[in-house]
């Protein structure tokens, strides 16, 4: 058994690269519809370029041609902006991630570079899986001690920074899998448990804990640990049972064999084998595929079926995935010595011996020439190191021999430079003092200049208070008192025609002229403050304002996404506003007979785009402009903590971006 354990050990290391990238959801149906639907709906370049990039990623490993075409279309939407521009490098070594190293390697690298000068949390997140990935790509060249440096040191960090603690358990578990291939056991399983603790915790259905499950059951096999090993299996197909689609399951098949092997029923290890082979097959996925013939090796050898397992190690040669490994090409050969032993095939047998030691040789080589290298190296410096020591003897006595006669000079000398170096050592601190002061006072004028600040937002904060108060009160004082007055004339009035006199067509006049001072009143005071706002919401709010608008020559589409009510009242007062104000500048001024209208809650953020067909404005004209609309938008973006973007453009339309904080 403990040989058999050695060989399932070979394929751990290859096992990085099939789950190293971002894993799919379970559900990739639901994924890939809701991200066409998203793209169909999107209303800026911008989310359709990220939609764009997403697509890509899923595509690249079903279908490059699509997946390329989504990559490229993602290009196109990104062009405008730089931030989506520093994403496209990432996204090209997804790409070249299982067809070419050394593109993908230089594009991940590319990308830790262009997304460096952006702090967002999904810049951050991107630089963490552009690193993890790089790292990847230059095991071979740089080895495992390279990996797990670059992963501990940059790509954890960084997604921590990002807040990801998904991916952080994706972390955990690929370093587990790499100590697991370096024979570190007990490695292995502390990162597989930090692992499952975070990701139990938080993301309990998600496809990143069924690997850790996974990858904690592979351990378990090596330290036979056999109950512990049947249940993160059990585990891991219970998430996996929703879903006999998933891309996962040659996976799971893979781990299964592993159990049945370390647990002596090759029937079964068969079995599990057989159903993960033509999955591999049909999902493209190379790595895997080796990986799981390899398995059926193992269970051929010790069932004895020498013929068959000789054929299955020359497929593994000829097709090259496992074998490109030059540890794994060399176990690969000893096998073929033994197996062809068993067959008495002896002369077979002795030319892959031959093979395996000339490899054996080859690596022997390698590390002893490197070994010469590093003691030419310590030599050398230990002889420079002699005849400095040499030289330094030989100029020690000369000075000596001279310091006799110029004693009275090398007194002065030293005096001299005590002053000098007095003098310089005064200088230094006058400067260093000068920069401390410089430094105090800027300090103590960005304080000042945050207090005002600071200031400005309190300030601003009562002002839009104050005026939300002041237009309800009015609106109620407007609806519940004029209106009530008017409704009472009306009735006065009303007893002044008894029914069998005739109509007074006067009278009556009056009367409609009061229905409709009334409508008017209704409107100004729903204007102010409507009621829908404060008994329904904001969402019901902002569709009987776009209702309102709506007229034969003006089309309004309300796309409302996520919007909570649970927000704080002033938060959904002031967003109302924003787009209140919005509307009136694309029908007054813009002169619009189309206006898209699109709000997004997603967590604390609230998205708002508003596109139009009017007449736009040149963006340079802007700040010239007299008119107090766009300051009252800024004004109240500026205190939910938000951002706004206006792209327009003479003849062109308008479209405006809004990012708010809306955290109670």
């Amino acid at each position: 058994m403990t040989r058999i354990l050695f060989l399932l050990l070979l394929t751990v290391g290859p096992g990085l690269y099939s789950v190293a990238q971002s894993p799919l959801p379970l559900n990739e149906q639901a994924y890939t519809d809701s991200l066409n639907h998203q793209l169909q709906i999107a209303g800026t370049d911008s989310a359709k370029a990220r939609i764009s990039f997403l697509l890509g990623d899923y595509w690249r490993g079903k279908d490059t041609l699509k997946g390329r075409a989504f990559l490229n279309q993602a290009a196109v939407f990104a062009a405008k902006y730089p931030r989506l521009q520093a994403s496209y490098p990432f996204y090209e070594g997804q790409f070249y991630f299982n067809t070419d190293k050394a593109k993908a390697g230089a594009a991940f690298l590319k990308a830790t570079q262009t997304l460096q000068p952006f702090a967002d949390k999904d810049a951050l997140l991107l630089r963490s899986m552009a690193w993890f990935n790089y790292a990847i790509m230059l095991r071979a060249e740089k080895g495992d001690a390279f990996v797990t440096d670059t992963w501990l040191n940059k790509a954890i960090p960084l997604a921590e920074q990002a807040g990801a603690d998904e991916k952080i358990g994706l972390y955990y578990t690929q370093l587990a899998t790499l100590f697991m291939y370096n024979g570190r056991f007990d490695k292995a399983e502390e990162y597989n448990n930090k692992a499952i603790a975070l990701l139990e915790s938080k993301y309990p259905t998600s496809t990143t804990l069924m690997l850790a499950y996974l990858s904690a059951a592979g351990n378990d096999i090596y330290n036979k640990k056999k109950a512990e090993a049947k249940r993160c299996l059990d585990k891991a197909k219970q998430l996996l049972a929703p879903f006999p689609e998933s891309v996962n399951y040659p996976n799971y098949y893979y781990n299964e064999g592993l159990y049945y092997t370390m647990a002596n029923e090759f029937d079964s290890a068969m079995a599990s084998l057989n159903k993960g082979i033509p999955l591999a097959k049909k999902l493209h996925q190379q790595q895997l595929l080796q990986m799981l013939v390899f398995r059926k090796y193992n269970i051929l050898q010790e069932s004895k079926q020498y013929e068959a397992a000789k054929q299955l190690l020359l497929e593994l040669l000829n097709e090259g995935t496992l074998s490109a490994d030059v540890n794994n090409r060399r176990t690969i050969y000893q096998q073929m010595a033994m197996v062809n032993a068993s067959l008495k095939l002896m002369g077979e047998a002795y030319r892959w011996s031959q093979q395996y030691a000339v490899l054996s040789d080859s690596l022997q080589s390698s590390n002893l020439q490197k070994n010469m290298h590093e003691l030419e190296a310590k030599f050398n410096k230990s002889e420079n190191e002699k005849q400095i020591a040499v030289l330094a003897a030989e100029k020690e006595k000369a000075l000596l021999t001279a310091r006799n006669g110029r004693l009275l000079s090398w007194l002065l000398g030293v005096l001299a430079l005590l002053l000098l170096a007095i003098a310089g050592f005064a200088m230094v601190l006058n400067r260093k003092n000068k920069k401390l002061a410089a430094q105090q006072q800027r300090n103590h004028q960005q304080q000042l200049k945050e207090a005002e600040q600071q200031k400005q937002l309190q300030v601003s904060e009562a002002l839009l208070q104050g005026e939300e108060n002041e237009r309800e009160r009015v609106a109620r004082d407007l609806h519940d008192g004029l209106g009530g007055m008017l409704a009472g004339i009306k009735i006065n009035l009303s007893t002044l025609l008894p029914a069998a006199q005739p109509v007074n067509n006067e009278l009556s006049r009056i009367m409609s002229q009061i229905d409709q001072s009334s409508t008017e009143l209704r409107r100004i005071a729903r204007n102010m403050m409507p009621e829908s706002l404060l008994q329904y919401g904001l969402e019901p709010a902002l569709r009987e304002l776009c209702e309102s608008v709506n007229r034969e020559a003006v089309h309004i589409s309300f796309q409302p996404f996520g919007i909570s009510n649970d927000m704080p009242r002033q938060t959904q007062i002031t967003i109302y506003r924003m787009v209140q104000e919005m509307l009136s500048n694309a029908l007054r001024h813009a002169h619009a007979s189309s206006i898209v209208l699109q709000c997004t809650q997603t967590k604390h953020t609230f998205y708002i785009t508003v596109e139009d067909n009017g007449r736009g404005f040149d963006m340079a004209l802007m700040a010239r402009a007299k008119g107090i609309g766009l300051r009252n938008i800024k004004k109240r973006v500026d205190y939910l903590r938000g951002k706004m973007e206006i792209e327009a453009a003479a003849n062109e339309g308008t479209t405006i971006n809004i990012e708010l904080d809306v955290a109670g």
